[in-house]
């Protein structure tokens, strides 16, 4: 149990690791997925063609949507997509190089899916028997019933219990021929998806390294700040809540004698309000990082220039928004 929660430890905290972790669990799963999973095939011409390209087809589809369903970056990136530019622009290569990384991590479920599936043979057995050309496996001593006739007795290929045509074609030769082509199939699907993430992951970046980096670096920028605003808006939460519930009892009691330890908790709370004690001006806050970002660029605080810089950001804010400004300040 304390290895599976220092596992869990390690790939919350990187996530990379992580969203790569989830994509392992999903295709174990789909694999045992399908072990367990009892394959029915209806046996009749009309259905069997449906039946077995929906088995081998519509879970690849679950979970390829599942797939960017548990990926966190999916929000992300349609927030980053769907925000007003403000004084940030948006990076299309940024958000070009993210989906594909979360296109790539959610095929793996479905890929082994459709792998899995094509290596027993069933659902392309199912689908193919009434199709499929089996004229080689027929008693040539007995005369063909009707083209009718013939596909039902093909349709009932897979299910052994209702075959009643062993006098007239091969049940088991037939079933070995097409699951055979199913495993064909199979590794060469294998193959393909192989040497098509070869070529992504590694070919890629040899001809655009730098345009690579570049969005890579970006993306994981993007990542890294909407999780430490999120920690920073938990913590000013959390502050603003404690200084709201001190101040409450206060006034209901009156007087109150506070310890030394006491005043020392309050100090740090108001510090991490960070200078922002109304409702209204959070929500001016949280408006104006959403419709204006601040730019990408850094300077070094001096102590000369702290006040100038505090008023810049005000009048930045005020000229993105034409909102009154803030009171008591803040910083992003």
């Amino acid at each position: 149990m304390d290895k599976f929660r220092m596992m869990f430890q390690f790939l919350q905290a990187n996530q990379e690791s992580f969203m790569n972790g989830i994509c392992g669990i999903m295709a174990l799963a789909s694999a045992q997925l399908y072990s367990s999973f009892e394959f029915t095939c209806p046996c009749l011409p009309e259905y069997n063609l449906a039946y077995g390209l929906g088995i081998l087809l519509i879970p690849a589809v679950w979970f390829f949507i599942l797939g960017f369903v548990l990926n966190n970056n999916i929000s992300m990136v349609t927030e980053e997509w769907r925000r007003p530019a403000g004084a940030r622009r948006k990076e299309p290569r940024v958000l070009r190089y993210m989906l594909c990384s979360m296109t790539q991590r959610a095929l793996i479920a479905p890929s082994v899916w459709i792998a899995v599936s094509l290596m027993h043979g069933e659902s392309l057995l199912c689908a193919c028997s009434a199709a499929a050309d089996l004229r080689r496996f027929f008693n040539r001593s007995r005369a063909a019933p009707p083209e009718r006739e013939l596909a039902r007795l093909l349709a009932r290929i897979p299910c052994e219990n209702v075959f009643d045509g062993h006098e007239l074609i091969s049940r088991e030769a037939a079933s070995r021929y097409i699951r055979c082509m199913s495993q064909a199939c199979g590794w060469t699907f294998l193959l393909i998806v192989t040497l098509v993430a070869f070529m992504v992951r590694g070919i890629r970046p040899c001809f655009t390294q730098a345009v690579f980096l570049k969005s890579k670096y970006w993306s994981h920028y993007i990542d890294t700040e909407r999780r430490l605003f999120d920690e920073t808006c938990r913590e000013h939460a959390k502050s603003f809540a404690k200084v709201c519930i001190q101040q409450y009892f206060e006034s209901i009691s009156g007087e109150m004698v506070v310890k030394h330890n006491d005043e020392e908790t309050h100090t740090n709370e108001e510090e991490k309000l960070l200078g922002i004690r109304e409702k209204e001006d959070m929500n001016r806050v949280l408006w104006n990082w959403h419709t204006c970002k601040p730019p990408l660029h850094l300077h070094k605080r001096g102590k000369e220039e702290s006040m100038s810089e505090h008023s810049s950001i005000h009048a930045h804010s005020n000229d993105c928004h034409s909102h009154k400004s803030i009171k008591n300040g803040y910083k992003i």
